[in-house]
């Protein structure tokens, strides 16, 4: 799996807002049209007024190829870029292990049980 994190900056908390609203139905289309995306998220971020979180997982490479080559994300890319962005910071990261935060006994951990065992 790959995940998508990031952040997009914006001139002021309007353009920020617009920007949101306007890429809502972009978001639905990915999630709902595009094979291999599980996630695909841009939300306000709650402590800084001009940015956007960007959160995506997919399940693999090739998806998000596709995604790339699609309509959507150049539509993003036009949507975002249209309404004062200023700048973004965005990471991919490749998923080796994947795990439930919580273990049987429900306490939190950073264990990887799956390929470092119990």
């Amino acid at each position: 799996m790959i995940i998508i994190a990031g952040t997009i900056d914006f001139e002021d908390e309007k353009h920020r807002n617009t920007a949101l609203e306007q890429s809502r139905p972009l978001q639905q289309a990915t999630r709902d049209d595009e094979s291999g995306c599980l996630a695909y998220c841009f939300a306000a971020d709650p402590c800084v007024s001009t940015r956007i979180q960007v959160y995506e997982l997919w399940t693999t490479g090739q998806s998000l190829d596709d995604h790339f080559d699609h309509d959507n994300y150049h539509n993003m890319r036009k949507t975002l870029g249209g309404n004062g962005m200023v700048g973004s910071d965005t990471r991919k990261f490749r998923i080796d292990a994947d795990d439930p935060v919580y273990g049987e006994d429900r306490i939190a951990s950073s264990k990887f049980w799956s390929v470092e065992g119990d």
